[in-house]
């Protein structure tokens, strides 16, 4: 299916509740580090609940660690920067949504480097973002209607 990449995650509770998404829609779920706690976290554990055994998660030390482990990977960033509406794009099964950091979202030379690929989701001005768990649930469920629900009940 598709894979959910967070960079530098901070808070537990949201990487439980985007596993919990990762198992209930196939996805694969990477991690890159460093985290800002523990993956035997209580918190982390609870918000997954009992289903961390359906998802394939992968652990990186850093970017680079995981840019070198996909190099033929297609990235779409997600970020209040971009310029594009996450509903913009065709995305394919494979493809890799990276979202960035709770307090500190995605480096700036990665975004400049990647506008194409840049997307977010439409607020109102006011807002500074979403959620983190919740901006997953938004670009994973899109991006699963255009390939029609496939592989799900």
């Amino acid at each position: 299916m598709f894979n959910i990449v967070l960079y530098e995650p901070d808070i537990p509770q949201n990487t439980g509740n985007i596993a919990r998404l990762c198992a209930a829609t196939g996805c694969h779920l990477h991690l890159i580090g460093p985290l800002g706690f523990s993956l035997q976290d209580r918190y982390l554990k609870r918000a997954g609940l009992d289903y961390w055994h359906l998802v394939d998660v992968h652990v990186y030390d850093n970017l680079e660690d995981f840019k070198a482990k996909h190099p033929a990977g297609k990235l779409f960033y997600v970020t209040t920067k971009g310029k594009r509406y996450y509903t913009d794009f065709a995305h394919k099964p494979g493809d890799f949504f990276v979202f960035g950091s709770e307090t500190k979202g995605l480096p700036e030379e990665l975004l400049t480097a990647n506008q194409e690929f840049c997307m977010r989701i439409p607020m109102i001005s006011d807002a500074r973002c979403l959620n983190l768990s919740n901006s997953v649930a938004v670009v994973v469920y899109d991006a699963l209607s255009k390939q029609m629900f496939k592989g799900l009940s």
